[in-house]
């Protein structure tokens, strides 16, 4: 083994040790970053490198989207918007067997277009639907497993803060990015109710319809959803439409989300703050992985093993699909282990350059966003799937006193609709290129 792989594999055995012992993820690639730069170079470079990265990577413009979809996501789930899409949905599919799960799916979906996170989507229709749920009788690992799924929408439906992570770290357009996620993410959607409605036709107890509603109240449900409905057009809409870009278009939803609130009074001071506080804790926590990542993956480039392996393995003449598939397969493993948006972070440097440097029949930029869409999907998988599953303990978290052995059950069937939309999506990149190449 060369050298240059040797020290790159000590560093990420080092890394895997430090994940193993509780460290922090940033800090531990921060710590082992660090160490193998002063290890090529010294220790003076490093301090050099610090003095200025830090800085270059916060000040981006393009890194302030993070915070500001974040800043949407909290004020939307304070003010109540959860609730009014789950009210409407289910006045839409409540009177069916698997219609109150159903709902769930559908207002996930709809959530997604202003939240952009998949644990704060969980969280919120884990306290917005699940009560209902169990009211009505629901089987309570199926209620859960399909909250838990639902949630993965958070960030398959643009926009997506793990796509913003990836169009950085990649150096891709983001909008392009959010064009692309837009049919992968509806067939997430139709596929998650397609396995409802299957799982009903096998076993309809476990989700009895719901009684239906007064007309008077459906329309109320009807009426309270719309301006929702709008803040989603306006923010997916307008970066699809030219006339915002990513930035401007979560701050916009940021201000409709806000006064929506307020004109509601759904959204007082102490909710106000409590968003923002929330906000400010998870930027936080991505801004420090971000840091980490920067510094290990500048200890990688110094090593030259991402590019050395890249030319090796174009060398070996290996078929591309098989190299592709082989990289998917590791992602849903250390998805299955592993926080998604460090796991993103960690494999971008090595994965990247090797899925460039190999022949799809595409140019670069659709090659790196078709392989942004594959890894969206295979992370979504990663956030339901054993024995971690991010939304799986976060919806655990919630509901107590419910084992997490059912939720994981629960799971199952759209983890398989999961699978099969990946490989639609491998077989057939224009499902995920066809929006991007139509507008641009």
């Amino acid at each position: 083994m060369a050298p240059e792989f040797q020290l790159a594999a000590l560093g990420f055995a080092g890394l895997l040790l430090l994940i193993a012992l509780r460290a922090p993820i940033a800090l531990a690639m921060l710590l082992v970053g660090a160490a193998g730069y002063v290890h090529i170079l010294d220790a003076a470079a490093l301090f050099n490198y610090l003095k200025t990265t830090p800085y270059h990577l916060f000040a981006s413009y393009t890194l302030s989207v993070i915070p500001l979809f974040i800043l949407m996501g909290a004020l939307a789930e304070r003010g109540g918007l959860a609730r009014d899409l789950f009210a409407a949905a289910n006045a839409v599919l409540g009177r069916r067997p698997g219609g109150l799960a159903m709902s769930v799916i559908g207002a996930c979906a709809a959530f997604g277009a202003v939240c952009g996170s998949s644990v704060a989507t969980t969280a919120t229709f884990g306290r917005a639907a699940l009560p209902e749920l169990l009211r009505f009788g629901y089987a309570p690992g199926f209620a859960t497993g399909t909250i838990a799924a639902g949630g993965t929408l958070g960030i398959l439906i643009p926009p997506s803060v793990i796509l913003v992570v990836y169009a950085i770290s990649t150096e891709q357009n983001v909008a392009k990015l959010f064009m692309a996620a837009f049919l992968p993410g509806l067939m997430a959607t139709g596929f998650y109710l397609g396995a409802i409605w299957l799982w009903m036709r096998r076993r309809p107890e476990l989700g009895p319809p719901a009684p239906p509603l007064a007309p008077g109240e459906r329309r109320r449900a009807f009426r309270q959803v719309l301006p929702v409905l709008a803040i989603a057009v306006v923010v997916v809409g307008g970066i699809y439409g030219g006339i915002f870009t990513p930035t401007e278009s979560a701050g916009v939803g940021c201000i409709a989300v806000l006064a929506l609130g307020l004109a509601r009074r759904t959204l007082d001071f102490a909710e106000i703050r409590a968003a923002l506080l929330a906000t400010a804790e998870t930027t936080a926590m991505i801004f420090a992985i971000l840091l980490g990542a920067e510094v290990f993956n500048a200890f990688l480039a110094l090593s030259q093993a991402p590019d050395l392996l890249a030319l090796w393995v174009t060398e070996q003449d290996f078929p591309p699909y098989g190299v592709l598939v082989a990289l998917l397969v590791t992602y849903i493993i250390l998805g299955a282990v592993m926080d998604e948006l460090a796991m993103i972070l960690l494999t971008l440097p090595v994965f990247f350059p090797v899925v460039t440097a190999l022949d799809f029949g595409m140019t670069g930029e659709e090659t790196a966003i078709w392989f942004g869409m594959l890894v969206l999907i295979v992370v979504g998988i990663g956030l339901t799937a054993p024995p971690i599953g991010l939304n799986v303990f976060v919806i655990s978290a919630i509901a107590r006193n419910i084992p997490i052995a059912q939720t994981y059950r629960g799971v199952l069937p759209f983890l398989a609709t999961d699978l099969i939309r990946l490989a639609l999506c491998v077989t057939f990149p224009a499902l995920s290129l066809w929006l991007v190449r139509l507008l641009t």
